[in-house]
């Protein structure tokens, strides 16, 4: 845990959130300022600052294993979803936590 990390925080149990989904490698939350009806966070428990920053393949592949779980079992958006991994700040990377967006609930525009 890094100790000023937001993300770090949530995962710890520190800062409340409203948890979508937990297990040993991965933390799942609502965002608070939901850009769509269905807007979840996911993030890994290993504290990484970007995508860039992160060269474990396996950890990689397993982020997106519980987005596709989530999404699919947790959320139940059968009608779709849009997945974002924002990288550094000119990329709108808030937060130096890697994380990935799923948005979904209702057709999203381009």
């Amino acid at each position: 845990m890094t100790t000023n990390c937001l993300f770090c925080k949530i995962i710890a149990g520190d800062i409340p959130s409203n948890k979508v989904y937990e297990d040993k490698d991965v933390f799942a939350f609502h965002d608070i300022h939901p850009k769509a009806p269905t807007h979840v966070l996911v993030i890994p428990k290993q504290h990484i600052a970007t995508l860039t920053d992160c060269d474990d393949n396996a950890l990689l592949g397993a982020l997106m294993d519980r987005v596709r779980h989530i999404a699919d079992d947790e959320l139940k958006l059968a009608a779709g979803y849009r997945v974002i991994i924002n990288v550094r700040e000119g990329g709108g990377q808030e937060v130096f936590h890697l994380h990935a967006h799923i948005l979904g609930g209702k057709k999203l525009p381009f």
